[in-house]
C-alpha cells in the first residue's frame, strides 16, 4: 500500500508536467524488488528504489525540479513500515508547531484509560 502511495506521488509529478518531453525513463521490476529513474527536459527528475524487507517494503527515493520561483527543490526520502519519512530535503521544509500542552495531556488520558 505505502508502495502505490510512494508511485502515486510520482505519478501526480509526471501529470502535473505532461507537456515535458522524456530524457530518460528506466525501470526494472522484480517480485522482490524494483527501481525506476524518471528525467524529464523540465527539470523534473526522480529516481526510487525498492525491495522486501521481511514481508514490508522498504522503500529509498528522491526527487528534484524547478519551482516556479526558479528555485531547485530536492528531497529525498525512506517509506518502510514505519511509514514515509524525508531523510534530507533542499529548500528544507517547514515543520509543523509543537503540539500544545493540552493536548498531550488528552492523549495521555485516553491512552491511559483505553487499556
Amino acid at each position: 500500500m505505502k508502495l502505490l502511495i510512494a508511485l502515486t506521488c510520482i505519478l501526480a509529478v509526471v501529470a502535473a508536467n505532461e507537456n515535458a518531453n522524456v530524457l530518460r525513463n528506466d525501470a526494472e521490476v522484480n517480485v522482490e524488488n524494483f527501481k525506476y529513474a524518471l528525467e524529464l527536459d523540465n527539470s523534473v527528475n526522480t529516481q526510487q528504489e525498492g525491495s522486501l524487507n521481511g514481508g514490508n517494503w522498504v522503500v529509498k527515493g528522491s526527487y528534484k525540479f524547478t519551482s516556479p520561483e526558479g528555485e531547485e527543490v530536492s528531497v529525498q526520502y525512506t517509506a518502510d513500515e514505519n511509514g514515509y519519512h524525508v531523510d534530507a530535503a533542499q529548500p528544507v521544509l517547514p515543520t509543523p508547531p509543537p503540539i500544545p500542552e493540552h493536548i498531550l495531556k488528552a492523549i495521555k488520558y485516553i491512552e491511559e484509560h483505553t487499556k
